[in-house]
Parts: C-alpha cells; structure tokens; sequence
C-alpha cells in the first residue's frame, strides 16, 4: 500500500468541499470582518476603553430551556456496611440474596455491595458451592441438560 505524499482534493475522496474545517474558517472569518459575529472578548474590550460596562454583562442571560434528565437510579448502599453484617459461607439465607435464579452471583451494580464485601461474598458462595450448601447450576440445567446440540 503506498502513500500519497500530495494533498488529495475532498472532492476527490466523495467529501463535500464546503464542509471542511478550511471553509467554515474561512466563513467565520468572512463574518468576523462583516461585523455578523461579535465575540465576548471584543464587547468587554470596548466597553473597558470606552469605561462603560458591556451589554452583555447589564442584561440578564435568557432561561434557556431545562434540559430533559434521564432517571438517575439513587446510588445503592452496602447492605453489608450498614447493617455490619459478616459474611460467613454457613449462612445460606443469606447468600442466596445474592446469587439469581440461574445460580449465578449478582454483580455490584444490581446488588449494591462494595468492592471489599464483594470480593468476600463471591469467596463465601463457592466455598458454599463446594459443600454442597448452594447450587452450582440451575435447577433446570440439573434435571433436563443444557440443551445444547
């Protein structure tokens, strides 16, 4: 694969040659000098020379329009932290809350633990596993298979 060392014409490549970065500098330029545009840096410069305060400045910003917020869930607490409960792989009840229906350990986002209680909890599940205490699969992948082919 070569590469060009000359410049390509937009165009050329199917890209419409008024939307480049070159010719919306260059329109903005265009509007700067016909006085379309006036920047904030300039009316407070102005209004300094001339000892006034800037228009900008005297009048009140428009409300702008609330912007629309999507639901933001209340952050969750550790259920371990603030009922200072200890994790122990004997107490089944428990552990159950937080393993779902396929047998699966729920991860912190739905559950709301922190990263240390966590850790500590998925600890306490498989060694609760490996006794016999909980699940490793779902009751259904135990009685009818996988499924799978």
């Amino acid at each position: 694969m070569t590469f060009r060392s000359f410049p390509v014409r937009a165009d050329a490549l199917g890209v419409r040659p008024d939307r480049s970065i070159f010719a919306f500098e260059r329109r903005f330029a265009l509007a700067e000098e016909r006085n379309e545009i006036e920047t904030p840096v300039s009316e407070v410069v102005e209004a300094a020379v001339e000892g006034t305060t800037p228009a900008a400045a005297s009048q009140a910003a428009p409300a702008k329009a609330a912007p629309v917020r999507r639901y933001v869930q209340p952050p969750r607490l550790c259920y371990f932290c603030v009922e200072r409960v200890t994790i122990d792989y004997k107490n089944v009840d428990l552990l159950r809350r937080f393993v779902n229906e396929r047998a699966r350990i729920k991860p912190r986002r739905q559950t709301g633990t922190c990263a240390k209680h966590q850790r500590r909890l998925s600890v306490a599940i498989k060694r609760a596993r490996h006794l016999g205490l909980l699940p490793f699969t779902a009751e259904h992948v135990r009685k009818y298979g996988w499924g799978g082919v």
